[in-house]
């Protein structure tokens, strides 16, 4: 299957999702930090990224590192995962994914379900491969 990488600061979630997507045959790892994950992606390029936006040392860090992803890794698929819309009325959502602002290939609000989670990263291995 898949080498996946999840970049979240939420430990539970993340755990539940990497528990999930190793169930259905992925490989994942976990970061808790955007500087982690940097360095886990220059380490190895993960096949997909799940990419939280808000980290607490910066409310869009999730956000800046997919468009530094998105010129240095053009090829490299994120589904950004948010609350944000909770914690900010911005409504954010799939409308607002660009080359510029949000360079990613999908958008999931949280909480979202690991179900629905699952199905948009089959969904999109299948089409990046």
């Amino acid at each position: 299957m898949a080498y996946i990488l999840i970049i979240d600061d939420d430990e539970d979630f993340s755990n539940a999702a990497a528990i999930e997507l190793r169930g259905i045959g992925h490989e994942v790892a976990e970061e808790l930090s955007i500087e982690g994950g940097q360095q886990s992606i220059a380490a190895r390029q993960p096949d997909l990224l799940l990419l939280d936006v808000m980290f607490p040392e910066d409310s869009a860090a999730g956000l800046k590192l997919a468009q530094t992803l998105h010129r240095d890794v053009p090829k490299l698929p994120i589904i950004l995962l948010t609350a944000v819309n909770q914690e900010f009325p911005l409504g954010f959502s799939k409308k607002d994914i660009d080359d510029v602002h949000m360079p990613v290939n999908d958008f999931l609000e949280k909480p979202v379900d690991l179900d629905t989670l699952c199905r948009a990263v089959s969904d999109l291995i299948k089409k990046t491969r």
